[in-house]
Parts: C-alpha cells; sequence; structure tokens
C-alpha cells in the first residue's frame, strides 16, 4: 500500500525534471547588443558659400554643440546648433569642395556625397568721395572705392565693422580731376573706429583687379589729431592733405581705433605737393587715446608707418615688402610702439635710401649750429621708445650702398638717427642690412643726445650686417660704434657667418608664407634687457629679443600675398 502511494510523488518528480531538461536545451542565448553607429545621411544645402550654414542630417549625433566635430574639406566648422539627428554648421573661410567628415562618441563618419563649396556672390559697390559730413557706418556686405582724397571732418566718425573692404582708387577717378590717387584721412576731432577681428580683418587695398596689382596703386590711411607736435602752427600737412599744424597740446586725445586692419598696395605720389607720399599709415599729432594694435603694410612705395608727432602708442604691427622705410618717427613723437615685425624684398628699394627705423627731429638748417630750440607744443624732441621689433632685409650677405647697383635697390641702415633725435630701442633684431645703426648729426645736437640718454640702444641683436654701426654728418664711425658696442648695453653682434647661432625659423625669409618663430634653441629666446623707460604699464616684459617668443602672433589675419585675393565676394 506504501508502494503504490509512493508512486504518483514519483511519476511527477520524473516529468517535471524532464520539462526543465528539455527548457534548457531549448533555450537559446540573448543577442549581442547592437552598437550605437553614427551616419551621415544627407546634407542640406549639398552647395553653399563660405559663411552661410547648413545643416547635416543623420543620426546618433551628440546633442551638445561641443561634443561633436566637424570639418569641411579638412577645415574644421564652427558648430551652431546639435540634436540627435541633426548637426547646423557655418562653411568655414578656406573650406574646399569635398566630403563632410563628423567625429563624435569617438567615430569619425565621412558624407557618402561631396559638398560642394559655391563662390560668394559679388558683392555691390558703394564710393566715398569728398568731406563726410555725418557719422557713417560702413557695411561689411558692401565694398567701398576711395574716389580721390576723402576726409571725414571734425567731430564725426566712420565706423567699419569687421571683414569690410575699401579699395583705393587710382588717380583717374579723382572726382576733382586732379589727378589725387584715392586717399582717407580723418581730420583733427574726427575718429576713425575700424574694429577687426582676427578672423575678419578689415581691409584697404588696391582698386585693381587680382594680379594686376603694384606699390604705389592708392594713397594711404591718415589720421590727424590734436596731441602736440614740434612743427610751429603754421606748418602746411604733406602728401597734399589740407590743413596745418596748429599747436594743441592734448596727449590723450582720442582718434579712434584701428585693430586687426591690413592695407595694401598704398604709399602713391601725389601730384597736389611734389615729390611728396603718404605711408601705408601714417598718423599725425596722434593721441595715446587712440588704440593702434594688429595693423598690416603690404608693399607700400613709400614709408610702411608714419609717426609724426604725436603719443599714440602701438603693438603687432607687421610691414611687409615695403620700399622705402617700415617705421618712420618725426615732428616731436614721443609714443611707444612694441611687437613690430618687416621683411623687405631685397630686390625692391628706394633711391633714397632704405631702412628699417629711421627716426629725425628737425628739417636741414634748423638747429644747424647746435643752439637751443624754442619748444613747441612743449616738444622740442622726437623721443619715442621702441622694444621688441624684427626687421630683416638679405638672407644672405647684403649688398653695399651703391647707385652701381640699381637691381638691388638703395638699402642702408637697420636703424638710421638723424637731426637731433632721441630714439630708444631695447630687445630687438635687425638682421641683413648693409649698416646695423647710423647715427648722423652734428657734435653738438646728437652727441648730447647719445650722452644724455636720449638715445638708448640696448639688448638687440645686430646681425648679418657689412658694418654695425656707421656714423655721418660730425659724428665719426668710431664714436658710433663705440656707443654701440657699450659693454652695459648688451648689444649682440653676429657676423654672416654665425647666423645660425640665431636658428631662425626656416620659413622666415618666406616672402609669401613667412613664419618667423625662432626654433628652439634659438639664442634669441634669453637675453633681453629691462630698462626704466619699459617700466610703464604699456611695454609686456619679455625675455627674448625681437619680435617673436614662441607665439606667432601674425597667425589668421595677415595676409603676405594679397596680390591675387578676390576681394570682391
Amino acid at each position: 500500500m506504501k508502494t503504490f502511494l509512493r508512486w504518483p510523488s514519483a511519476l511527477w518528480l520524473f516529468v517535471a525534471l524532464i520539462t526543465v531538461f528539455a527548457a534548457c536545451k531549448d533555450k537559446t542565448p540573448d543577442p549581442a547588443p547592437v552598437p550605437v553607429v553614427t551616419t551621415i545621411a544627407s546634407i542640406d544645402p549639398a552647395t553653399a558659400p563660405v559663411g552661410s550654414t547648413i545643416a547635416i542630417n543623420g543620426t546618433n549625433f551628440n546633442t551638445s554643440p561641443g561634443s561633436n566635430t566637424v570639418s569641411i574639406g579638412g577645415i574644421t566648422a564652427t558648430i551652431v546648433s546639435a540634436s540627435a539627428t541633426r548637426l547646423v554648421v557655418t562653411v568655414p573661410t578656406g573650406a574646399q569642395t569635398g566630403a563632410i567628415a563628423v567625429t563624435t562618441g569617438g567615430q569619425t563618419v565621412q558624407s557618402t556625397t561631396p559638398f560642394t563649396v559655391a563662390p560668394s556672390p559679388i558683392k555691390p559697390t558703394a564710393t566715398l568721395q569728398g568731406t563726410l559730413f555725418v557719422n557713417r557706418t560702413l557695411s561689411k556686405d558692401t565694398v567701398y572705392i576711395l574716389r580721390g582724397y576723402v576726409y571725414v571732418a571734425a567731430d564725426y566718425t566712420m565706423t567699419i565693422p569687421a571683414g569690410t573692404v575699401i579699395k583705393g582708387g587710382g588717380p583717374e577717378l579723382d572726382p576733382l580731376g586732379k589727378s589725387a590717387a584715392g586717399t582717407l584721412i580723418v581730420e583733427r576731432r574726427g575718429k576713425l573706429i575700424a574694429n577687426g577681428t582676427a578672423s575678419a580683418p578689415i581691409i584697404f587695398t588696391s582698386n585693381k583687379a587680382a594680379g594686376q596689382r603694384k606699390p604705389g596703386d592708392w594713397g594711404g590711411v591718415v589720421l590727424i589729431g590734436k596731441s602736440p607736435t614740434n612743427r610751429p602752427g603754421t606748418t602746411t600737412y604733406f602728401g597734399g592733405v589740407r590743413g596745418t599744424a596748429e599747436t594743441y597740446n592734448e596727449p590723450e586725445d582720442n582718434s579712434g581705433s584701428l585693430q586687426y586692419v591690413r592695407i595694401e598696395y598704398a604709399g602713391t605720389g601725389q601730384p597736389l605737393v611734389a615729390d611728396s607720399k603718404l605711408a601705408g599709415l601714417t598718423l599725425i599729432g596722434v593721441g595715446r587715446g587712440t588704440v593702434i594694435s594688429n595693423v598690416q603694410v603690404t608693399q607700400c612705395s613709400a614709408d610702411a608707418f608714419a609717426f609724426y608727432g604725436g603719443t599714440v602708442d602701438a603693438k603687432y604691427l607687421v610691414a611687409n615688402r615695403t620700399t622705402r622705410n617700415e617705421w618712420t618717427t618725426n615732428w616731436g613723437y614721443i609714443g611707444r610702439v612694441q611687437f613690430g615685425v618687416g621683411l623687405r624684398d631685397a630686390t625692391v628699394a628706394d633711391p633714397t635710401g632704405s631702412n628699417g627705423i629711421e627716426s629725425q627731429n628737425y628739417d636741414p638748417g634748423e638747429n644747424a649750429d647746435g643752439s637751443p630750440l624754442v619748444k613747441l607744443s612743449g616738444l622740442p624732441q622726437t623721443a619715442p621708445v621702441f622694444a621688441n621689433m624684427s626687421t630683416f632685409a638679405f638672407s644672405t650677405a647684403p649688398t653695399a650702398i651703391s647707385a652701381a647697383s640699381p637691381g638691388l635697390g638703395y638699402y642702408q641702415s637697420g636703424v638710421y638717427l638723424r637731426r637731433n633725435t632721441g630714439f630708444s630701442l631695447y630687445n630687438s633684431l635687425v638682421y641683413g642690412y648693409p649698416e646695423g645703426v647710423r647715427l648722423e648729426g652734428t657734435t653738438t645736437g646728437l652727441a648730447a643726445s647719445l650722452a644724455n640718454g636720449a638715445i638708448d640702444l640696448r639688448g638687440n641683436v645686430f646681425a648679418n650686417t657689412l658694418t654695425s654701426a656707421a656714423g655721418s654728418g660730425t659724428i665719426t664711425s668710431g664714436a658710433a660704434n663705440t656707443f654701440l658696442t657699450t659693454p652695459a648695453f648688451a648689444n649682440q653682434f653676429v657676423g654672416t657667418a654665425d647666423v645660425s647661432t640665431l636658428a631662425l625659423n626656416g620659413a622666415n625669409f618666406n616672402t609669401t608664407a613667412p613664419n618667423f618663430v625662432p626654433q628652439s634653441g634659438s639664442t634669441l629666446l634669453a637675453g633681453a634687457v629691462t630698462n626704466t623707460k619699459l617700466t610703464s604699464g604699456f611695454f609686456v616684459a619679455t625675455a627674448y629679443r625681437g619680435a617673436f617668443g614662441t607665439d606667432n602672433w601674425t597667425t589668421g589675419w595677415t595676409n603676405f600675398n594679397p596680390q591675387n585675393t578676390d576681394y570682391d565676394r
């Protein structure tokens, strides 16, 4: 009886075991997780110009714009907005036709069809001429043509947005029929607000077509302020600019702001005044309330930068293939300049003599006997302070000054100090000039400035020169050399055979795409001096000599070869 009662329980146990076994045998493993894949399905629109926005449609984008990277033809684009299925981006400057790449979540995918960069539409043009008695704001979507002398009158302001192009017309466009080339002149009490950016500089250039531009196609840019000069008030301006110097004494005067600005192919001779040229950027009595920073002057047939009196400071200046002088100071200029680089075309120079820096004070005949001069507007002497400048002429041994070598022009001095100037230069590099420094004057004029410290040259490097120092007038070359080599001044002299110790960048003398940042181990990266003239809040303390340490501040906003640049779109 007991055996019979156990039989159903055993049977049920057997059935349960069979069921479990069968279930285990038939169970399949869970499928592996499907990986998340980023795809690009379409581009809308598939053709668009630089600066426009396009949408990239697909899957599995990161919803945070900064967590995606988009490149168009190898150039990284700015992402405007992001969702899991759509990225909106701006077509970047420099983008080329080709596949669009998206990187997100460790994956990079490319579009299967190319994106086409379309030509930008040609911008409309507008004319600027005569005297502007109005506050005027230009538009980056219009190209402006300067016809003749264009004046921004006293008490009015011209504002130029980033990315705007202004072309200087040739003499044939002068509306007055006087053959004056296009020139922008901001008169005393007027203002020019021209603030570009590194990615969208403001361009002043030739009105000639691409491929036909040349130095001297137009006049240049002139600012006139109320900061003092040492000229008599009745002195007329040069270059055909209307007005006289007058006798203002407002060192904090403000003529506006120029930041990230390029000035190309200026410096024409103006028929209004014989033998008179304006610089690419001419500053007359401009006060230190004015901002001058990141300005490039390219292929000017006169001086690149000219400071006539005033107190304005300037930083980050580029003089590219200038014909005459790169930096000129005169009329009692006492401002400060730091970080400037000049690169010459050694086959082009001015018959009157091409220099890196030229500083002078009074015209010939003034103070000829060394007698004290009457102060004019409180400024008896030009006495600016320059620091961290680099000027490059010949890459190989320079050619001596000679009328017998017109093919090489008439190169003279890296630094030319004359006519009783006071000038200070610190921690700078002068390379490839026949003369490193020329001191020209009288023993009672310029010699006094050498003795009292008004002329001060310290911590500089003079390299690849035929002679380090030369004298002229009653200053002998021996006296000039004794001054420059004073041990306490810590100037360095590097012969042509030893320039490798400077370890200049391999592209330093590439006139169309230079790089001025010295190589690691360069002796230029150390050795800077300090001086009381450098202790103002304006100057940045550096350990290096020359315009560059490890940062290439010319990147992005400069153009060393604008001959074929399309400025019409």
